[in-house]
């Protein structure tokens, strides 16, 4: 539960710059899923995309991200999984996208927005090849 000083602080910082960041209630969902899929094994046989959900990633744009790959992923039909999580660490390169597929290595993607979205699920995830022109180097 979160204090009222620091509700007040959040509702204060939701909306600088007039950009409604987030919501408490949609925090505690974010927070109840990364939860929840942080019980999922590392080795699983599912692809896992996680998406920068900190304050820097969702002023520059990660909610967008994140929406954009939950829709992508039920047309293409694609069984990943899709885990907000906290900073990443790397501000200029927000939205930060990692995507881990079994077996292979964990590429992670700086920059994105819902028009890149597209692209690397269906050659990332589908035809298991990185779109190497936004990869990060690790």
């Amino acid at each position: 539960m979160m204090s009222k000083a620091l509700v007040t602080i959040f509702k204060q910082l939701s909306f600088i710059g007039g950009v409604n960041w987030v919501n408490l209630q949609e925090l505690e969902q974010l927070k109840q899923t990364a939860l929840a899929e942080k019980q999922l094994a590392p080795d699983s046989a599912q692809p896992r995309i996680t998406v920068g959900m900190g304050t820097c990633g969702i002023k520059a744009g990660a909610r967008h991200v994140f929406q954009a790959f939950g829709e992508e992923l039920k047309q293409v039909g694609c069984d990943a999984v899709l885990v907000p999580v906290g900073c990443k660490g790397a501000c200029s390169y927000e939205p930060l996208v990692e995507v881990k597929l079994p077996g292979l290595p964990t590429v992670l993607y700086g920059n994105v927005d819902p028009e890149k979205v597209k692209h690397i699920v269906r050659q990332h995830l589908m035809k298991k090849q990185p779109v190497h022109e936004w990869v990060l180097p690790a």
